[in-house]
């Protein structure tokens, strides 16, 4: 799995005129210090650090991390982080994708890491990337190398190892997970390859509403920004202009810029009206809306966010199920990230556009903060405090409560609110949905509480 005599003369080609290679490849850190992002994997004594450089020239030594899984979404770090390891160590550097590798080209490897090892004393570093795509028993063929330490295994994943990954191999990694990188991530990465001399070398500029949109459409991926500022500074450079402009952005990206300011009033305007149209059970509105957000570049955890509260706020127990969808929405949309997690977020919007409606439960809250805010709290009645402490007995507490399952029904006729609130009814249920089933419920329940 050595470079073929084809491989090794693209490269070359490459080291002479880096112009033909891709901007995003031009770019790509040579040491952990110029990575972008990922501030928590890289400071002192971190296992990144320590895996380029503990030990004799380099590498892991005795106590260092021998194979790293790296997790996390497209185009945060992952394989530049397996580039600036092998450069930073001097180690033999193999590459494989799980996409087109299977166990053959795996145990080639790892015959040449044992003979590079042995004949000329040489460390082999292997980067698998996508290795949630190999089978169990393609994972299980890596499991002597990583072992022994015959190779140095660094393998990427956008799906979450805990799932994708063999837990003998899991247990004989480390996982480092990666995380989005943000927008003053992304415009530092900009400013570098507008001004580098591996990137375009100062001959142009970029105003501040083409970069906004670069950054909007990147979505916290390197490589995607890098990609599309390679393009317009391309058509800018054609067209004879000294400064790449949001109307070349948009030309070359074939994407417009949507009037969407993630920090200002637009962000909360949309936002607002994605959770209005949803409560208006207008599903066609809120698509819309989430659209915007989506293609504007917005945080998909924070379209979850407020989904989840939609779920409570204008559904609750209409749709027991309406949370649970949001949760798990927001959970998978963690997960996966964009492109995906549009889908994610399209099935919970959907869903909840469409549920039946009710509010008991943000008013219910509401009235109950009111009361004690405004002072209606009062001592809690003496038979039901802790009565689990020496003396309790003598103080009273727990002294005559009744226990709700020693009774027909679960249900004890007996005072539960302190006095200053007896009596009073927070939750007033709906008849829509579901809902209509508790509200059946709550008045038998109150009936039985006050012993009638």
């Amino acid at each position: 799995m050595e470079p073929d005599l084809f491989t090794a003369a693209a490269e070359e080609r490459q080291e002479k005129d880096p112009s033909s290679s891709p901007l995003a490849v031009r770019m790509r850190p040579r040491t952990l210090d110029e990575v972008v992002g990922q501030r928590h994997l890289l400071k002192p004594g971190s296992p990144l650090r320590r895996l380029v450089g503990a030990g004799p020239g380099g590498g892991p030594g005795p106590a260092g991390p021998s194979s790293v899984i790296l997790w996390g979404p497209p185009g945060t770090g992952k394989t530049t982080l397996a580039y600036v390891v092998s450069k930073a160590t001097e180690k033999r550097f193999v590459e494989l994708s799980a996409i087109t590798a299977g166990v053959k080209e795996v145990r080639a490897v790892i015959e040449g890491a044992r003979r590079a090892a042995g004949g000329f004393g040489r460390e082999t570093v292997l980067f698998l990337d996508e290795i949630h795509r190999f089978s169990k028993a393609q994972q299980d063929s890596l499991l002597p190398a990583v072992e022994n330490r015959w190779v140095t295994l660094i393998a990427a994943t956008t799906e979450n190892p805990y799932f994708s990954v063999i837990s003998p191999l899991l247990s004989r990694s480390l996982l480092l997970t990666l995380e989005s990188l943000t927008d003053d991530d992304l415009k530092g990465l900009l400013a570098r390859a507008l001004a580098d001399e591996r990137g375009l070398r100062g001959t142009l500029s970029l105003p501040t509403d083409a970069e906004a949109h670069l950054l909007r459409i990147a979505g916290g991926d390197a490589r995607r920004v890098l990609t599309a500022l390679e393009a317009a500074a391309g058509a800018a450079l054609d067209k004879g202009e000294s400064e790449i402009s949001l109307r070349t952005v948009e030309e070359t990206v074939d994407r417009a810029a949507v009037a969407y300011d993630r920090d200002g009033d637009q962000h909360y305007d949309v936002a607002s009206a994605l959770i209005k149209s949803i409560r208006g059970s207008d599903v066609d509105a809120a698509l819309h809306y989430l659209a915007r957000m989506i293609d504007a570049g917005e945080d998909p955890r924070f379209i979850a966010r407020r989904l989840m509260i939609s779920a409570s706020e204008d559904i609750g127990l209409a749709d027991p199920t309406a949370l649970p969808t949001a949760v798990a929405a927001a959970q998978a949309v963690a997960m996966i990230g964009f492109p995906e997690a549009a889908l994610t977020l399209s099935h919970a919007t959907i869903a909840l556009a469409l549920a039946p409606k009710s509010n008991t439960a943000t008013t219910a809250i509401g009235a109950a903060l009111a009361d004690v805010r405004a002072g209606l709290a009062g001592p809690v009645p003496s038979h039901l405090r802790d009565g689990h402490y020496k003396g309790a007995a003598k103080l009273g507490h727990a002294q005559g409560y009744v226990y709700p399952h020693d009774v027909p029904g679960a249900i004890a006729a007996q005072q539960y609110a302190p006095d200053a609130v007896q009596g009073k009814r927070y939750y007033e249920p709906t008849r829509y949905g579901a809902e209509a089933r508790y509200a059946d419920v709550v008045e038998r329940v109150r009936e039985r509480l006050r012993g009638d």
